[in-house]
């Protein structure tokens, strides 16, 4: 048996995955319905003064046969009654005893604060999340990521909340900044148990190209909203590593970004992460996703030796490096499978026209457009000497880059394999000094 519980910052779950405060957490209906289908937690749609949403409110990018890679929306906050939000909260609270409910809040002073801070806590709610990071409409009024971009007032803010709250807080962080390593710092000084990130990135998702509008589009008008979705995981994956690795940080972080399945939650727990948020991935395939998740992460677990989350996480941190820490004499190379290759070539076209030239076609390699290759799978095209189509690698020009394995549409038919070297390690920082120390001898 393995077991699952996560504490994020004192707020403890049956297991680390979480609905994100958006609208898969709109209704206590919602939230119990994905209690039953597994979920641990759930942050709780933003609360604060109810506001008017605007119609249409989502806009979507797709890539080859795959629906929302990336979503933008322009919904804001809760649109119901304080009041019928806070009863459902106890409701569910009170159903569901050792689920994780968390309290999304955002307002505007600091009698604001101490009043909903009270209220949310006296519905039920195990800790509240202060969202500091909504990229439109908010922002706007002086709430969101204008908090989250200006460390003294996440600071000032927190410490307010930190005041006023009997349960853990965390700070939901704006992804909106050149570093965010400040802005978990400001959290920190202002008491935060820990933080949430990353919210969404500002963005405009395309164009309506006969009307010339941005979507999504209002009638004849458009604006720009936050950008969520498996697009934005890798600079949330960034975000949450800068943050874990930081010496002077060392709060609990509860990631979010582009989570679809247990491969992307342990990718956020291996990099500091203790509990993972999810929001896109349940509006596109709804709540049982979970259960995969769960599954996943249990059998990972078991394979890897792990009883429990904290044997985990963060354990991909001591690797995440500065550049000029890398080893300068560490070196892969480009080995292509004969025996898999379909001859499609691409490999050889994106090394020529796009890399460092190091794949070559042999002398009577016959032209045949790449595409059309991969669909006629040329190993059983009959009229084309599909051994001769199989390009070759250079070795000794190879510098390793991986762009050949990455756009090849065969799974394994390029790897990239260690050269062994009897090299020491050797950094840009060693190298830089090593250069110094040749020319003042020289």
């Amino acid at each position: 048996m393995v077991d699952l519980t996560s504490n994020t910052g004192g707020i403890i779950s049956p297991n680390p995955f979480w609905l994100a405060s958006a609208p898969p957490a709109n209704s206590g209906d919602q939230v119990q319905r994905a209690f039953d289908a597994g979920w641990g937690g759930a942050v709780w749609k933003t609360l604060g003064e109810p506001i008017r949403n605007v119609s249409s409110r989502y806009g979507a990018i797709d890539h080859g046969d795959r629906r929302i890679i990336g979503l933008n929306n322009i919904e804001l906050i809760t649109d119901r009654s304080l009041e019928i939000n806070f009863r459902e909260i106890y409701e569910t609270k009170k159903k569901y005893p050792k689920h994780a409910v968390i309290a999304s809040l955002m307002v505007e002073t600091r009698e604001e604060w101490k009043d909903i801070i009270k209220r949310a806590i006296d519905s039920g709610a195990d800790g509240l999340e202060l969202n500091f990071g909504c990229p439109h409409g908010m922002c706007e009024r002086g709430m969101g990521s204008a908090v989250g971009q200006e460390p003294a007032v996440n600071e000032e803010i927190t410490s307010w909340a930190k005041e006023y709250s009997t349960v853990p807080v965390l700070v939901k962080l704006t992804p909106n900044v050149g570093d965010i390593v400040p802005h978990g710092l400001a959290a920190k000084r202002g008491g935060a148990d820990g933080v949430s990130l990353i919210n969404t990135i500002k963005s405009i998702i395309g164009v309506d190209l006969d009307l010339m509008v941005p979507h999504p589009r209002v009638g004849d008008r458009a604006t720009n909203g936050g950008y969520c979705g498996p697009a934005v995981r890798p600079i949330a994956l960034h975000m949450v590593g800068q943050l874990a690795r930081n010496p002077e940080f060392g709060i609990p972080i509860s990631g979010i970004g582009g989570v679809g399945n247990w491969k992307d939650a342990l990718e956020f727990m291996l990099l500091g992460s203790s509990s993972v948020q999810v929001c896109t991935a349940v509006m596109h395939h709804g709540f049982r996703i979970v259960e995969d998740m769960i599954e996943g992460m249990e059998e990972w677990m078991r394979e890897k030796g792990f009883e429990r989350t904290t044997d985990f996480i963060g354990k991909a941190i001591p690797s995440y490096k500065e550049w000029g820490d890398l080893d300068l004499n560490y070196k892969v190379i480009a080995k292509i499978n004969e025996e898999s290759c379909i001859g499609c070539q691409k490999c050889y076209i994106a090394c020529y026209d796009g890399s460092h030239q190091c794949i070559h076609l042999k002398e009577d390699s016959q032209a045949v457009d790449p595409v059309t290759a991969a669909k006629l799978n040329l190993k059983e095209h009959m009229g084309v000497n599909w051994a001769n189509r199989v390009p070759f690698v250079d070795e000794e020009s190879c510098v390793g880059c991986n762009l050949c394995a990455l756009v090849c549409p065969v799974p394994d038919c390029i790897t990239m394999e260690e050269v062994t070297s009897d090299q020491p390690l050797l950094t840009y920082k060693d190298f830089v000094d090593q250069e110094a120390a040749r020319k003042a001898d020289s």
